[in-house]
C-alpha cells in the first residue's frame, strides 16, 4: 500500500509540472495556442518610453498628432493613433500594435528596409498595380524607393507613400487590398535593386490621369498601362 501511495503522489507531481508547462506554452506571446488578445500590446494609454516617441514623431510628421514628441502615451497621441488608424480601415482602438505599427513603417528590422516598409511596399503595389504585369508591378515599387532617395522627397517608404496627395489610393477602398505573394515578391525585387522604371520617380496612367502636368514630365518607359516618368 505505501508503494502504491508513492506511486500515485509521483504521478500527481508529473501530471501538475505537464500543466504547468502546457498553460505557460499555451498563453506565451506568440503561441499557436493563444490568441492576439492575449499578446501584450506594444504602445497604449499610459505607456511611455523610446517606442512612443517614434509613433508620435511619425504621427506629427503625417498631420495626425501636433502634440510635443515627449515619450508619453497620452490622450492627443491615443486620439492621433485612433485618426491615423480609422485613415487606414483598420481597427481604431487608438492601440499602437502590430498592425498599427507596420501601417506606421516602425517595425524593426535587420536589414537596410524594415519588415514594415516591405509590407507597406507590398501593399501600396497591390493597391496601385494589381492588374499590372510583374514588372509593372515591381516597376511602382521602384519609384516609392526612388522617392525616398530623391532629396524632393520624404526620406522614408511611409513618409513617401502617406504623402498628401501621392497616392489617391491610400484614401479610397483600393487600400483595403491585402499584399498578395505577388505584390509582396515585387516589394521584395524593388527592395533588392530591380528597378524596371529606369529610375522614374513619377507614373501615370494616360487613360485615366487627371493632371496636365504629369504629362509634361520627361517620359523614360511605359510598362503597361503606366508611364514612367521623371
Amino acid at each position: 500500500m505505501k508503494a502504491a501511495r508513492t506511486a500515485i503522489r509521483k504521478m500527481t507531481a508529473v501530471l501538475a509540472i505537464v500543466s504547468l508547462c502546457f498553460f505557460s506554452v499555451s498563453t506565451a506571446p506568440g503561441s499557436p495556442y493563444g490568441t492576439d488578445d492575449a499578446r501584450p500590446v506594444l504602445s497604449k494609454l499610459g505607456s511611455t518610453g523610446e517606442e512612443v516617441r517614434q509613433i508620435q514623431s511619425k504621427l506629427k510628421s503625417l498631420g495626425y498628432y501636433s502634440g510635443s514628441v515627449d515619450g508619453i502615451y497620452g490622450a492627443r497621441t491615443q486620439s492621433a493613433v485612433k485618426a491615423f488608424q480609422r485613415s487606414c480601415g483598420i481597427t481604431a482602438d487608438g492601440i499602437a500594435g502590430p498592425t498599427t505599427l507596420l501601417y506606421l513603417g516602425l517595425s524593426s528590422s535587420s536589414s537596410g528596409y524594415s519588415s514594415s516598409d516591405e509590407w507597406l511596399l507590398a501593399k501600396l503595389i497591390a493597391a496601385e498595380a494589381r492588374g499590372e504585369s510583374y514588372k509593372g508591378q515591381v516597376a511602382v515599387g521602384a519609384v516609392v524607393l526612388n522617392r525616398v532617395a530623391h532629396p524632393s522627397f520624404p526620406d522614408s517608404v511611409s513618409g513617401v507613400i502617406y504623402q498628401r496627395g501621392a497616392f489617391s489610393c491610400v484614401n479610397d477602398s483600393n487600400w483595403n487590398v491585402s499584399p498578395n505573394a505577388t505584390s509582396q515578391k515585387a516589394a521584395r525585387d524593388a527592395i533588392n535593386g530591380w528597378d524596371p522604371s529606369g529610375g522614374a520617380i513619377y507614373y501615370y496612367n494616360p487613360r485615366t490621369a487627371t493632371s496636365q502636368w504629369i504629362r509634361t514630365r520627361p517620359v523614360i518607359c511605359t510598362i503597361g498601362n503606366h508611364v514612367f516618368c521623371s
